[in-house]
């Protein structure tokens, strides 16, 4: 039995997100498997290094699957590249040891979300950024950022419903970058939860804007309570940039 690890780039935008659903084929995880399954005649199930949400994207998303089949990695490679839509690309494939799993040995993450801060939208980058007109306050976006390095509870920064998972994590760091129209905000943690990172955008984008302080984000991290936090940013400003093990 094989273990092989790809590396996928994708445009989230059509789909309703990573993960397999019963109720529509309409997920990228869906997607590939079904291409997978023909090429190689069996039932491939994939694991991703996580789940992204409808509408969001993927650089060098990380999933791997098993298989009897002795087919090349490079005619997987080409088929997917063949069957697979114009929006979803496997850019590696390759065998690795049998050990290897996708979710339970990342060692960390790095996402990116995307803002256009001007007047006017950009219009060949609109799809892929969130646009806030207001000039925003990038220190006082570091001063509330610096709250959430480290190791905490992020329940109030999460649309977790579940009660039986922690809601503990820890964030190594947040970085925000310059861009041409804009900023990137860039995160790398252990691992994020449901809708976390763009909860955290949202009250980010607050921040730099003047309508909340840091003060008040540090009381909303310790009441654990999703109700205080701000809303949710769009999705589809967020990418995975890539994952580490």
């Amino acid at each position: 039995m094989r273990n092989i690890k790809l590396t996928i780039q994708y445009d989230g935008s059509r789909y309703k997100g990573w993960q397999r659903l019963g109720n529509t084929e309409n997920t990228i995880q869906c997607k590939i498997e079904k291409v997978l399954s023909t090429l190689l005649n069996e039932n491939i199930e994939l694991t991703a290094s996580g789940r992204t949400d409808a509408g969001v994207h993927a650089e060098n998303q990380i999933a791997n699957f098993h298989t009897k089949s002795n087919i090349s990695t490079n005619t997987i490679l080409n088929h997917c590249y063949k069957y697979l839509p114009y929006d979803i690309v496997v850019k590696k494939a390759e065998d690795v040891e049998e050990s290897f799993h996708s979710r339970f040995n990342v060692s960390q993450k790095i996402y990116t979300y995307r803002i256009c801060n001007s007047t006017f939208p950009d219009v060949f980058t609109r799809k892929y950024s969130y646009h806030v007109t207001e000039k925003l306050d990038i220190e006082k976006m570091k001063e509330v950022a610096s709250l959430f390095i480290g190791t905490h509870d992020f329940k109030s920064f999460t649309a977790l419903k579940s009660k039986k998972k922690s809601t503990i994590r820890e964030i190594f760091y947040i970085q925000f970058k310059p861009s041409e129209n804009g900023i990137d905000i860039i995160f790398s943690g252990n691992g994020f939860l449901y809708k976390m990172l763009r909860i955290l955008s949202g009250t980010l984008i607050q921040a730099g804007l003047g309508k909340i302080s840091p003060r008040e984000v540090k009381e909303i991290l310790d009441a654990k309570d999703r109700s205080l936090a701000p809303d949710t940013a769009p999705s589809h400003g967020l990418f995975l940039t890539s994952v580490l093990y």
